[in-house]
């Protein structure tokens, strides 16, 4: 017999009194009600209920047993409760992987509106450039940038994609001249991102008229940060080929300038990640909508 169900039935016979109440309450019968009593004492090795014809009371160990029967069943029922109010309110732990830039600039910001709008939820964000196992790693979802190999287990969602721009400081493009063709930036210090596998020397553009063009580049500094890279610009090192988001309110100040905006558009794919769950938890679904709704 269950367990969990002939210790509700004992608790059910001690609360009541009798057999015969305690099977009336559980829809039993009496005899079915005394199979349970009789299963978890022969387990047990022990007399639970001094039984006569008349009336019946606990042993010792019957008054012990009951009494943890009591706390075990609540927990069982509060376990319970938390499980299904998980299933329908976003409440609980969110992991949430995304690359340093777009993570630390775009997505912290979201985040932050996310939490206002579900504070039982707490967010995550582990920033990094490699591509995680989000299964393997525990994580809920991902962002991530560029093309994604296939993969049937993993959803992915388009986001909105992630424009880069060419830009320095004033002070280099006054020292150094300013590009006036893509060409010309391999005369230039170019600071690029260094991925895992080596630094992006291969800048890639494509022009308005729907063109590609793709140019090496050499430069005294790669690093795999892009606040680092835009640190180094504004310093007056180099030019530099970073998201907008990084580098868009010192262009508006005039920190940094952009180099040929009319003339180069580079757009890198942003994709949501996670794994197919046909019982996603709420935290996740919200979350999955909010971000389709800021990022579209």
């Amino acid at each position: 017999m269950d367990r969990f169900t002939s210790m509700n039935i004992f608790v059910k016979v001690v609360e009541k009194g009798s057999f015969s109440a305690a099977a009336e309450s559980c829809g039993l019968t009496s005899t079915m009600v005394g199979n349970h009593v009789r299963s978890l004492e022969e387990h047990l090795g022990t007399r639970l209920l001094i039984r006569t014809t008349r009336h019946h009371s606990l042993s010792d160990a019957g008054q012990e047993y009951y009494e943890k029967c009591i706390t075990i069943l609540g927990l069982l029922t509060e376990a319970e409760t938390a499980a299904q109010e998980m299933r329908s309110t976003p409440k609980g732990s969110l992991r949430v992987s995304a690359p340093v830039n777009f993570g630390s600039e775009g997505l912290a910001p979201v985040i932050a509106s996310y939490s206002q709008a579900y504070p039982e939820v707490t967010v995550e964000l582990s920033l990094d450039n490699r591509i995680v196992d989000i299964a393997k790693e525990g994580f809920d979802l991902a962002i991530r940038v560029g093309m994604l190999p296939d993969s049937s287990h993993l959803v992915a969602r388009p986001l909105k994609a992630s424009r880069r721009v060419l830009c320095a400081s004033p002070e280099y493009l006054e020292r150094m001249g300013k590009p006036q063709t893509i060409q010309e930036l391999t005369k230039h210090n170019c600071l690029c991102f260094a991925y895992p596998n080596g630094p992006e020397r291969d800048w890639r553009f494509t022009t308005e008229d729907g063109a590609h063009d793709l140019v090496h580049v050499q430069g005294t500094m790669s690093v795999n940060n892009g606040h680092a890279l835009r640190s180094a610009a504004l310093s007056g090192l180099g030019i530099i080929f970073q998201p907008e988001s990084l580098v868009r309110a010192y262009l508006e100040s005039g920190k940094l300038v952009w180099i040929l905006p009319q003339k180069t558009i580079h757009v890198s794919p942003l994709q949501l990640v996670y794994v197919q769950d046909r019982q996603m938890p709420p935290k996740t679904k919200t979350f999955i909508a909010f971000l389709l709704e800021h990022f579209s």
